[in-house]
Protein backbone atom coordinates (compact mmCIF):
# COMPACT_ATOMS: atom_id res chain seq x y z
CA UNK A 1 0.00 0.00 0.00
CA UNK A 2 1.42 2.95 -0.80
CA UNK A 3 1.78 6.55 1.39
CA UNK A 4 0.60 9.83 0.38
CA UNK A 5 2.86 12.20 0.94
CA UNK A 6 0.89 15.50 1.09
CA UNK A 7 2.11 19.13 0.52
CA UNK A 8 2.36 21.50 3.11
CA UNK A 9 0.48 24.76 2.85
CA UNK A 10 3.33 26.54 4.22
CA UNK A 11 6.94 26.45 3.98
CA UNK A 12 9.95 26.87 6.75
CA UNK A 13 12.99 28.53 5.57
CA UNK A 14 16.31 26.97 6.11
CA UNK A 15 16.78 28.92 9.03
CA UNK A 16 13.60 28.35 10.52
CA UNK A 17 13.86 25.11 10.09
CA UNK A 18 17.43 25.06 11.57
CA UNK A 19 15.97 27.25 14.59
CA UNK A 20 13.31 24.99 15.10
CA UNK A 21 15.41 21.67 15.61
CA UNK A 22 17.91 23.91 17.86
CA UNK A 23 14.79 24.89 20.09
CA UNK A 24 13.42 21.06 19.36
CA UNK A 25 16.88 19.75 20.94
CA UNK A 26 17.80 22.19 24.05
CA UNK A 27 14.19 22.10 25.11
CA UNK A 28 14.25 18.17 25.45
CA UNK A 29 10.75 18.42 23.39
CA UNK A 30 9.56 14.91 23.03
CA UNK A 31 9.76 12.93 19.57
CA UNK A 32 5.97 12.53 19.26
CA UNK A 33 5.52 16.65 19.79
CA UNK A 34 5.67 18.66 16.23
CA UNK A 35 5.95 21.93 15.21
CA UNK A 36 1.80 23.28 15.38
CA UNK A 37 1.00 26.69 13.04
CA UNK A 38 -1.86 28.31 12.92
CA UNK A 39 -3.61 31.22 13.95
CA UNK A 40 -6.07 32.32 16.80
CA UNK A 41 -8.34 35.02 17.35
CA UNK A 42 -7.07 38.30 18.54
CA UNK A 43 -4.14 41.10 17.85
CA UNK A 44 -4.06 44.13 16.97
CA UNK A 45 -5.72 43.19 13.64
CA UNK A 46 -8.04 40.31 14.40
CA UNK A 47 -5.81 37.27 14.13
CA UNK A 48 -2.66 36.55 15.18
CA UNK A 49 -0.30 33.53 14.13
CA UNK A 50 0.68 29.97 16.69
CA UNK A 51 3.82 28.59 16.38
CA UNK A 52 4.45 26.01 19.36
CA UNK A 53 5.09 22.24 19.92
CA UNK A 54 2.39 20.19 20.42
CA UNK A 55 1.26 16.76 19.73
CA UNK A 56 -1.36 15.90 16.86
CA UNK A 57 -5.04 15.83 17.66
CA UNK A 58 -8.04 14.70 15.60
CA UNK A 59 -8.52 17.32 13.64
CA UNK A 60 -5.18 18.23 12.55
CA UNK A 61 -2.95 17.44 9.35
CA UNK A 62 0.51 16.76 9.91
CA UNK A 63 2.89 17.21 7.01
CA UNK A 64 6.86 16.26 6.96
CA UNK A 65 9.46 19.21 6.32
CA UNK A 66 12.71 18.17 6.12
CA UNK A 67 12.43 16.25 9.30
CA UNK A 68 10.57 18.21 11.18
CA UNK A 69 6.57 17.67 11.44
CA UNK A 70 4.55 20.39 11.01
CA UNK A 71 0.93 20.15 12.71
CA UNK A 72 -1.88 22.20 11.66
CA UNK A 73 -6.00 22.16 12.22
CA UNK A 74 -7.17 21.27 9.18
CA UNK A 75 -9.49 24.90 9.49
CA UNK A 76 -6.77 27.03 9.63
CA UNK A 77 -5.36 26.43 6.10
CA UNK A 78 -7.17 28.82 4.48
CA UNK A 79 -5.53 31.78 6.45
CA UNK A 80 -1.96 30.35 6.06
CA UNK A 81 -2.07 28.97 2.37
CA UNK A 82 0.83 29.67 0.93
CA UNK A 83 3.01 31.68 3.88
CA UNK A 84 6.35 30.88 4.86
CA UNK A 85 7.89 30.96 7.87
CA UNK A 86 11.68 32.85 8.70
CA UNK A 87 13.69 33.03 11.25
CA UNK A 88 15.70 36.19 11.68
CA UNK A 89 18.94 36.63 14.13
CA UNK A 90 19.96 40.08 13.80
CA UNK A 91 21.25 43.26 15.80
CA UNK A 92 17.35 45.02 15.79
CA UNK A 93 15.09 41.41 15.54
CA UNK A 94 15.49 37.90 16.41
CA UNK A 95 12.68 35.70 16.03
CA UNK A 96 10.56 33.78 13.67
CA UNK A 97 8.42 35.37 11.06
CA UNK A 98 5.68 35.17 8.95
CA UNK A 99 4.91 36.17 5.37
CA UNK A 100 1.03 35.78 4.63
CA UNK A 101 -0.21 36.59 1.01
CA UNK A 102 -3.19 35.45 2.66
CA UNK A 103 -2.85 38.80 4.97
CA UNK A 104 -4.86 41.85 4.01
CA UNK A 105 -3.70 43.52 6.59
CA UNK A 106 -1.07 43.67 9.57
CA UNK A 107 0.22 45.52 12.18
CA UNK A 108 3.14 46.33 12.97
CA UNK A 109 4.74 44.44 15.22
CA UNK A 110 4.09 41.59 12.35
CA UNK A 111 2.75 38.85 14.54
CA UNK A 112 -1.17 39.65 13.88
CA UNK A 113 -3.36 40.31 10.29
CA UNK A 114 -6.97 40.33 8.74
CA UNK A 115 -7.70 38.23 6.19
Amino acid sequence: MATETKTAPITLTERALVEVRNIMKDKNVPAEYGLRVGVQGGGCSGLSYLLGFDKAKDADETYDLDGVTLIMDKKHGMYVMGMEVDFQDGLNARGFTFNNPQATSTCGCGSSFSA
